[in-house]
């Protein structure tokens, strides 16, 4: 065995044995549905922010978005300006909001939050079918899996695939939202310390006296292998080739901050008050964690266009650059970083099955006649034995591996969006409580936009299709609310009152 399969070996059993211990310590804890979903509304800020920015960032950050940068260029930097722009700004926008209104629903999930604003189970059962798309989401993270256990581990793409997938479900099985949560937190520092290390590390190799001469070898170096490498929208790139395709990631990243694994972190927030703090930690986590773009820049300066596959390029240049030890733990921050997004997706898949469709419509319509408490027991055991099948499905998904991971990974994001920001931004800025049936038509032309628009050729971009179906479905319900009379004429500021959430 060579020391750099030794030591990642070493160093993800250590890893692996804290976080099976948070997740037992979780288990523990994890006697609801409420407590396997949002972790009971008792998280304080801090935990959240950093759980937020893991789960945000994903194994996409580490793997996919360096692929990219060695493949694009600098272009591929309009991408943190998407993420730490457009990001924040979603939250902004909806979370503070979105943390009242639940005061008065007590909602699990998105699908459960807009089933209850809008009193409509076909937007509850509608909005968690979408949620499917995720499968994609955590498929893309199962790559990120197995191309580390290939590449550091010599094991088979396949093998790795199966190994991460078995470890993810039995984690997430037993732990739920406070297994994902705490677990995320410490991910989330691993992952904000890998990202300066790595910047800091091409300024280091590539040192020319001073940070701009030495920044300008290195676009020197791109230039020479290819002019597009350094311009600002690169034609090759199928994200940033124009100042539309950057204007199209920065809204379907603002429109991803109110993605549902990531809208279960604001509804477990124990104070609306600590929602800045959270926020705050959770932008300055993230932004040390995208400094890892670079790697990819640095990767293509280094080794020109020679690495096996773009996904794997940070992890070239770190075997280039690092002694093994330290590739071996960049490879074990990968694989958090992996798990940290992958659990919040299981949670937040699952949690649709349990509660938003067996709770609050079987259960509640009378379809299943059980007493409260059983009822709760059984929702509960429908969370976990929905994750090895979601598990399944998307391990199937990306059996044959995929050029690159961070596209199958926004097939998910830009369909969830699409299906859902219409509802969301009218619930939180609308003067009027809007009528169900349009809150469900934005939900069906933004998802039906999306698939004509991605999956019929006509935009090549899943960031770009996604941006516009989103603008659809916002488009749909601002038109149809005002025609259409609700059944309550409710304001914002009545339903605040009603739910004493001053």
């Amino acid at each position: 065995m060579s020391d750099l399969a030794l030591y990642t070996w070493i160093g993800f059993a250590i890893f692996l044995v804290a976080m099976f211990a948070l997740g037992f310590v979780s288990a523990k804890k994890t006697k609801s549905v409420s407590d396997f979903a949002i972790g009971g509304e008792n998280l304080g800020p801090y935990v959240l922010g950093l759980s937020f920015a893991a789960t945000y960032l994903s194994a996409a950050t580490f793997l996919g978005y360096p692929g990219w940068s060695h493949d694009w260029g600098l272009s591929n930097l309009w991408l943190f300006l998407a993420i730490i722009g457009g990001g924040p700004i979603g939250v902004l926008m909806v979370a503070k909001k979105v943390r009242k209104l639940n005061t008065g629903q007590k909602s699990l999930s998105l699908p459960d939050w807009l089933g209850d604003f809008y009193n409509s189970d076909f937007l509850r059962v509608g909005s968690g079918l979408i949620l499917l798309f995720n499968i994609f989401y955590i498929s893309a993270q199962f790559v990120a899996g197995a191309r580390i256990f290939e590449y550091l581990l010599g094991m088979s793409y396949k093998g790795g695939l199966v190994f991460i997938a078995v470890i993810v479900v039995l984690y997430v099985f037993g732990g739920g939202a406070y297994a994902d949560i705490y677990t995320d937190a410490v991910q989330a520092v691993m992952m904000a310390v890998a990202g300066v290390f790595i910047f800091i590390s091409g300024i280091v190799v590539f040192w020319k006296g001073s940070v701009t001469s030495t920044f300008e070898g290195i676009s020197g170096k791109l230039a020479g292998q290819d002019g597009n490498l350094v311009q600002v929208f690169n034609p090759d790139s199928a994200h940033f080739s124009s100042l539309s395709l950057v204007t199209g990631a920065i809204v379907i990243q603002w429109a991803f901050a109110s993605a549902p694994h990531l809208f279960n972190k604001v509804l477990g927030l124990k104070s609306e008050k600590d929602l800045g703090k959270m926020i705050l930690t959770y932008v300055i986590a993230a932004a040390f964690s995208l400094f890892v773009l670079f790697g990819g820049i640095y990767s293509r300066a280094a080794l020109g266009n020679s690495i096996t596959a773009p996904d794997l390029a940070l992890m070239e240049y770190a075997v280039w650059a690092f002694p093994a030890i330290i590739v071996a733990i960049l490879g074990v921050v990968i694989l958090a970083a992996a798990m940290s997004t992958t659990d919040g997706l299981f949670v937040s898949i699952s949690t649709v099955f349990a509660n938003d469709i067996f709770l609050k419509v079987l259960v509640k319509r009378g379809i299943v006649n059980v007493s409260e408490s059983k009822a709760e027991k059984i929702a509960l055991q429908i969370s976990r034995l929905s994750v090895p099948l979601i598990g399944l499905v998307a391990f199937l998904i990306v059996l044959k591996p995929p050029a690159y991971m961070g596209d199958i990974m926004w097939i998910g994001i830009s369909g969830v969006a699409a299906g859902t920001m219409g509802p969301i931004l009218y619930a939180v800025y609308g003067k009027r409580k809007a009528h169900a049936r349009a809150a469900e038509w934005s939900m069906i032309s933004g998802l039906l936009s999306y698939l004509i628009l991605y999956f019929g050729g006509i935009v090549p971009s899943t960031m770009m299709a996604g941006a516009i179906a989103t603008f659809i479905g916002i488009a749909t319900i601002s038109v149809l609310a005002p025609l259409m009379k609700a059944p309550q004429a409710v304001n914002t500021e009545t339903i605040e009152k009603t739910y004493n959430i001053n």
